[in-house]
């Protein structure tokens, strides 16, 4: 299920636009005669002048490396996967890693982790593509390998993360934080309930998505998708789209991500760079038993929410059990860390530094004191 479904599902009786006027509107995207500027005459809403979108942003203002790394997968193919870094600022400093969600990009995290390397400058972020979302993979023969099953997903994961550690020349993984949002929380969660990391992993968070709510939304998703525009004009009418449909309602963030969510066709517009249609196969295989994974998977466990309506019943026992820690942001929309990044990146400073193993103080071994010829 994409998370943009998951995004219609979730506001269609309060803040989104029926279908209908959302067809409309993806109707006057697709019109090249339309541009942002000229929606006057079709009567849609049409934001002021002070409110049209900005230039978009840079990678670089919120990350300092941008990596292709490329990797033979044992006879199986070539990948070529894409990752922002931030490095560690030592080499007991943990390591947050970070998975958007289906249809997103890693840069969908731009302003989270701006705030959460203000709020803590000795961690280091390193934010994933997955394949097909800004990554690549291919197999023997050389074809496309768009595998987005979980189990490869995660792998996926390990593998980029192997790959950074080596770019970097590191000699040991740091102690990591995984993060992922909608099927980025599905992915992580199968990471850490697979225990790929090992001791390394310190917890793990999931942004927005629970399996109970998620199996629920299926029904909405061909909806969702016959409501958007399958192209822009431009980058700054792509922006727009996006703010006043509500999918994302922080303008900065929108400036930041959905750039990167598009790709320029030689007719000169801009479609969409992952195709959702195409990643149904994978929609229940990505969350069917993900509440059971969450809680039996090794290390702390972070679950932040846009509602409290969205725990299924096994999480609800889990929670009243003191299993994970539950952290609600009623304002904002399903990409709530787009929409409040600064209370975002709060909440995983806070998570973080809790269960970092570095910062603990152990008291003296009796041995040690006795050595000393001290009295214990």
């Amino acid at each position: 299920m994409s998370d943009l479904a998951k995004h219609f599902a979730k506001t269609k009786l309060s803040s989104l636009p029926p279908p209908e006027q959302l067809q409309e509107e993806a109707a006057e995207y697709e019109d090249d005669s339309s541009s942002a500027s000229s929606m006057s005459s079709t009567g849609t809403i049409i934001p002021s002048s002070t409110l049209r979108p900005a230039p978009a942003i840079h990678w670089s203002d919120y990350f300092s490396q941008e990596f292709y790394l490329e990797q033979d997968r044992d006879g199986l193919g070539h990948a070529k996967y894409h990752v922002y870094l931030t490095a560690p600022a030592t080499p007991k400093a943990p390591l947050l890693v970070l998975h958007h969600g289906a249809g997103s990009s890693a840069m969908s995290f731009a302003l989270t982790a701006k705030h959460v390397r203000k709020a803590m400058p000795e961690l280091g972020i390193l934010a994933l593509e997955a394949r097909d979302h800004g990554s690549a993979v291919w197999g023997a023969s050389g074809e496309v390998d768009n595998d987005l099953s979980i189990g490869q997903l995660s792998q996926d994961l390990v593998d980029m993360l192997l790959l950074t550690q080596a770019k970097m020349g590191w000699e040991d993984l740091p102690p990591i934080v995984l993060v992922g949002h909608s099927l980025g929380g599905a992915v992580v969660t199968d990471v850490a309930n697979k225990g790929l990391l090992g001791n390394q992993l310190l917890g793990y968070g999931v942004l927005d998505v629970v399996e109970g709510s998620a199996m629920e939304t299926l029904a909405h998703m061909h909806t969702y998708l016959a409501s958007r525009p399958k192209s822009f004009p431009s980058l700054p009418a792509a922006i727009e789209w996006h703010i006043r449909s509500r999918t994302l309602r922080n303008p900065q963030s929108a400036r930041a991500s959905v750039p990167s969510l598009l790709l320029q066709t030689p007719e000169g517009r801009w479609a969409w760079r992952t195709e959702l249609s195409s990643t149904e196969p994978y929609w229940e295989n990505w969350f069917t038993g993900m509440s059971g994974k969450f809680l039996s998977g090794k290390g702390a466990k972070l679950l932040v929410l846009a509602g409290t309506d969205r725990l299924d019943k096994e999480l609800m026992i889990g929670q009243m059990q003191g299993k994970f820690q539950l952290q609600v942001f009623p304002a904002a929309g399903h990409f709530l860390h787009e929409d409040l990044p600064e209370k975002t990146a709060e909440v995983v400073v806070e998570f973080v530094k809790r269960n970092d193993r570095s910062t603990l103080v152990l008291p003296p071994k009796v041995s040690d004191l006795l050595a000393q010829g001290r009295k214990v």
